[in-house]
């Protein structure tokens, strides 16, 4: 069941879902996507964290980044309150650190997807951590995703995007535009974290549909360039959610990536 509650961390107001598990294993935390929620995880009939959990046996905390979900607003995400093109640094060196010490939490597993798994290599490359799961991340911005992203716009003004994510949002238009604004902006044209990603040294485990639209698997071949030791899944018939079109082969892998892992 999803049943969220709300914490506050560094002045605002985040929805936190929390999910049982062994103690004595390092807790998942989930990272979602650039439009995504605690809810939109559980999609299509499966609760997506709660099946990892189960798989895995580990405690998992869920929670909506400020302005998705029914997390505090961002006011004015068109102008005073626009995302900079550092937006995914905050978060992953502010915020999440802030989170994980109000939980009490000192070496998370993170398991991100799209902007949560760049979050998580970002997190990953700068705090200890048990072990760092990225599913279709973001090192930098090709033109395949502004392509994606420019027609995702249309859809929202235009198609039934704007009521299929109002489920899931308290204010779908500021959780549309902050995202949508920034990754069409000509500024994060130049966003690349791979001298980040340099600096993982934990068990790192990468993985990526085949059929991504918003990225090649040039993303994969540039973090397993500066991280050797990373282990990657590449889907096949698979798009840019791995939970959503393969869901049993993501857990199936990151349960036996999780078994040496404390």
């Amino acid at each position: 069941m999803n049943v969220t509650e709300m914490l506050e961390i560094n002045g605002m107001r985040l929805e936190l879902r929390r999910i049982a598990g062994q103690p004595d294993l390092a807790p998942i935390v989930f990272l979602h996507e650039g439009l995504g929620s605690v809810a939109l995880w559980t999609q299509r009939g499966l609760d997506w964290p709660q099946a990892v959990c189960a798989a895995t046996g580990r405690a998992g905390i869920v929670y909506s980044r400020r302005g998705y979900g029914n997390s505090a607003p961002v006011p004015g995400v068109r102008g005073s309150g626009r995302l900079q093109p550092d937006y995914m640094h905050g978060e992953a060196w502010e915020v999440l650190p802030a989170l994980l010490q109000a939980l009490d939490i000192s070496r998370p597993v993170l398991l991100g997807h799209s902007d949560g798994a760049t979050i998580a290599l970002l997190h990953a490359s700068r705090h200890p951590v048990s072990a760092c799961i990225a599913m279709a991340p973001h090192v930098l911005v090709e033109d395949i995703a502004v392509q994606a992203i420019t027609e995702a716009r249309t859809a929202f003004e235009s198609g039934g995007l704007r009521d299929r994510l109002a489920r899931y949002h308290a204010d779908v238009d500021a959780a549309f535009w902050q995202w949508n604004d920034i990754w069409l902006s000509d500024a994060f044209r130049r966003f690349d974290i791979r001298e980040e990603c340099s600096r993982i040294t934990t068990p790192l485990l990468l993985i990526q549909g085949l059929d991504d639209e918003y990225g090649t698997m040039r993303q994969l071949d540039e973090i397993a360039r500066v991280a050797p030791h990373a282990r990657q899944l590449r889907l096949a018939a698979c798009g840019h959610s791995p939970q959503r079109d393969q869901p049993g082969q993501t857990v199936e892998a990151i349960t036996d990536f999780l078994k040496t892992v404390s």
